[in-house]
């Protein structure tokens, strides 16, 4: 029996093998916590759970009926759901003959649904035919009707257009014309119809009729030849003219053209090329003769032509046409006898006249067909087109040209329809120009001769030379009247001259006119240096010569920057093709050289007159001197050049500042290096000396500083830039006279002071300071070994020697003697 229940028991397990998939599918329709229901259910584990002691068998009776209870529950719930499946077969084929049964009733319906639909559309068809059939009889009626009506319109409108050319009535046939026209346009698509065609070909047969009889009459009215014109227009022709319109525009042009060239024929023969009113000074009465035809026109064909043909308009563009070719012509042959006034005087009437032509007409003819309007140029930004109405004031500065001008309101298409036969000979102008501006340039330099240097204002700065406004101003005049001539090339060549002029000002009046430096090498002792009063030297360029310096100067700085405005000008002016070939920045260099010059020469004087001290410092007796007073009197000849140089050119270059500071930081970067080479010529120096020497530096270095303000009522700060110069170069000089004035004992400390004070690794900067402590040779040269030995190694990718620091540190080494010298510098200041 066992055996059996155990193959029992396999083969269940086998039977009730369940897939994974199927078993996650019970789980989730029927979640349970019971582990019975697990797929993984292990009995072992099972009863090991219910029982997991010795002491847990005590209970085993109350476990195994509470597990026999289960098991008679789930079969009786087996033995219901077993019993409730019975009789689901037979109720699921049951219920399935009943759906088809309902299939099959609802298909009978539908069919019975169809074959009512179909009878019921083919009563509609059988209903509605007769109806449709009167649709289209009666829209192929209308049609009929309608082309019928068209027809009779065309036939009858055609015979009374034929009678109507016969008899020349057209006032009727130009309403006739056109409405016939229209209704042809319906019969298009039957052109295959022999009458129809047959019409059409009338229809054309007369238009052409028409043209050729509007143009005969046209020809009788208004003959090519003859010298009789009639005296007045017809009605006929009036009405030949709205006849026209509806004509093949050919038609229409060639009425204009013909009528335009007859009235016209009476110009070429009054204005011949053999005339004498045809040249130039009698240009006048050319524009004179087309104003009065333009009256007469109005007043006797004004109300011939249709206001829609703009025949005054067109009248006067021809008239335009024609001058323009018979003054090109004639220009041609007479050149040589042009002049700059006459082709001036031409100009000038023709751009009024054209100026006049734009107010009274819009332009719409200029274009290949009426009523279109020619392209118009993009607005001037020109700042001196304003000055046209010669309001401009003869000194008007140059200024004005930074000043915004209105653009002209509204541009005109008429601009250059004549005038531009006068651009061939514009070289004409140049030319003029050309001389005109080196009679000026000549002009200037006389005049500078004669009358000298213009007077400082110390109030304004130095004075511009007023030679430059009246450059400007006449570049400006001949810019105005050149725009008015012509944006082209003549532009670029006037632009050419320009800079030809601005580079002959710059040499001419303004370099030419710096004072010259005189090569004096004459010096003061030590015995005169020491006798001078205060005030009794005089510079080498005296205060007029200093004054005529600042204020080329001031001029060259003006006219810089007015170049760059010229330039930005030209440039507007000119077409935008050229534009990149008007270029001044050669001139404004030359405008910077100039200036570079003038604060050079400024520099040069001041240094000069500092070099006779700055000898006499390097030939006192340094090692005689026995005590320390105030300060050497070639530190007061320095400071009295100074403070009468620099408040000079301070207040007469007040309105350039920053060329002041220019000044200023070239004038340091002079002086302070010359000054320390001077006291490396102080040889030998004692240690008194060199305390002298220090209190000596320490003024200059005061003075220094204070340069910019120096003499001045109102004190300013000295620029950031130039004062790191002046303390950079003069803490070198006072550490190198601390250098001097420290014990050389032992060599050790004073090789290692002089490398933390001056931070120069250079032995011959070393060698001089051993010169000027008046140590032997022999003792030089140990100190030089000693101090290439001490030298710290520079960092890698250096150039080997060691940078300039400028820093103060004191060493701990510094006798209480400097220490005391500082304290007296203090006191003192």
């Amino acid at each position: 029996m066992e055996e059996e229940e155990l193959e029992f028991v396999d083969e269940l397990e086998a039977v009730l093998h369940l897939s994974p998939e199927v078993q996650q599918a019970i789980e989730q329709v029927f979640p349970s916590q019971d582990p019975l229901d697990r797929a993984d259910f292990n009995a072992v584990e099972y009863i090991n759970t219910l029982f997991p002691t010795e002491q847990s068998l005590a209970n085993i009776d109350d476990v195994v009926n509470k597990i026999r209870l289960k098991i008679r529950r789930l079969d009786d719930n087996i033995r219901t759901v077993v019993r409730g499946q019975t009789n689901v077969g037979q109720d699921g084929r049951q219920a399935l003959e009943e759906a088809q049964k309902a299939i099959r009733q609802l298909f009978g319906k539908i069919k019975d649904i169809k074959d009512k639909a179909e009878k019921s559309e083919q009563m509609v068809k059988e209903i509605t035919r007769d109806i449709k059939q009167l649709d289209h009889a009666k829209r192929h009626l209308t049609t009929s009707i309608t082309s019928l009506n068209h027809l009779h319109m065309l036939v009858g409108g055609v015979d009374s257009l034929e009678a109507m050319t016969r008899r020349r009535q057209y006032g009727e046939v130009a309403n006739l014309l056109q409405g016939v026209v229209n209704v042809l346009e319906h019969f298009q698509k039957y052109m295959g119809i022999p009458q129809i065609r047959q019409l059409s070909e009338r229809v054309k047969a007369a238009q052409t009729e028409l043209g050729q009889q509007i143009l005969a009459d046209f020809e009788e009215a208004f003959p090519s030849q003859g010298s009789k014109r009639p005296g007045g227009p017809s009605n006929v022709l009036r009405d030949a003219c709205l006849v026209a319109n509806v004509l093949d525009p050919r038609i229409k042009q060639e009425i204009i053209k013909k009528f335009i060239k007859q009235h016209l024929s009476e110009y070429l023969v009054l204005f011949q090329e053999n005339q004498d009113v045809a040249w130039l000074d009698k240009i006048d009465r050319r524009y004179a003769w087309i104003k009065r035809q333009l009256v007469d026109y109005e007043e006797k064909y004004g109300h011939m032509f249709p206001s829609e043909w703009f025949m005054t308009e067109r009248i006067a563009v021809e008239f335009c046409h024609i001058t323009r070719t018979e003054l090109a012509k004639i220009m041609r042959t007479r050149a040589k006898e042009i002049e700059v006034k006459l082709l001036l005087f031409a100009i000038q009437r023709t751009t009024n006249f054209e100026g006049l032509l734009a107010k009274r007409f819009s332009g719409s003819t200029l274009g290949d067909s009426p009523g279109k309007k020619p392209e118009l140029p993009p607005a001037s930004t020109n700042p001196f087109l304003d000055d046209e109405n010669g309001n401009e004031e003869p000194a008007e500065k140059e200024e004005d040209i930074d000043k915004p001008r209105k653009p002209k309101a509204q541009d005109n298409p008429f601009h250059g329809i004549i005038s531009k036969c006068f651009e061939p000979h514009l070289y004409v102008y140049i030319e003029s120009q050309d001389k005109n501006l080196g009679e000026l340039i000549d002009r200037f330099v006389a005049d500078f001769k004669a009358q000298g240097p213009p007077k400082s204002n110390t109030e304004d700065g130095g004075a511009v030379l007023p030679s430059c406004a009246d450059l400007f101003v006449y570049y400006k005049k001949c810019m105005v009247q050149c725009s008015q001539l012509s944006t082209g090339e003549p532009m670029i060549a006037l632009s050419t001259i320009f800079q030809k002029y601005l580079r002959e000002y710059a040499w001419k009046i303004l370099s030419g006119n710096l004072p010259k430096t005189t090569s004096s090498s004459g010096g003061l002792t030590i015995s005169s240096l020491l006798k001078e009063k205060e005030g009794s030297e005089v510079a080498k360029f005296t205060h007029d010569e200093l004054c005529l310096i600042c204020s080329i100067l001031s001029t060259a700085e003006y006219c810089l920057a007015t170049t760059q405005q010229l330039e930005e000008k030209l440039k507007e002016k000119v077409d935008k093709v050229l534009m990149e070939r008007i270029n001044l920045t050669g001139e404004m260099d030359t405008f910077s050289t100039v200036i570079s010059n003038s604060i050079q020469l400024l520099v040069q004087d001041l240094d000069a007159a500092c070099d006779p001290a700055l000898t006499a410092m390097s030939k006192m007796p340094w090692q005689s001197v026995e005590h320390v007073g105030d300060q050497s009197p070639y530190v007061t000849s320095i400071i009295m050049h100074i403070k009468q140089n620099v408040p000079i050119i301070r207040d007469n270059l007040a309105s350039t500042r920053k060329y002041f500071t220019q000044f200023c930081i070239k004038f340091a970067n002079s002086f302070i290096p010359k000054f320390i080479n001077h006291l490396f010529r102080c040889k030998p120096i004692s240690m008194v000396g060199a305390e002298q020497l220090l209190l000596d530096t320490h003024s200059l270095k005061t003075v220094l500083l204070d340069l910019p303000s120096i003499g001045s009522q109102v004190v300013r700060k000295a620029p950031a830039s130039y004062t790191k110069i002046v303390v950079k170069g003069m803490t070198r000089a006072e550490m190198i006279l601390k250098v001097v004035m420290a014990p050389h004992e032992p060599p050790v400390v004073f090789v290692d002071n002089y490398i933390k004070l001056l931070a120069d690794g250079n032995p011959e900067t070393f060698q001089k300071i051993l010169d000027m402590k008046g140590l032997k040779r022999s003792e030089q040269s140990s100190m030089l070994d000693l101090f290439r030995q001490r030298l710290p190694t520079p960092p890698s990718g250096g150039d080997g020697m060691p940078s300039l620091s400028f820093s103060t540190p004191t060493p701990e080494q510094e006798s209480s003697r400097i220490r005391k010298l500082e304290k007296l510098i203090k006191k003192r200041l």
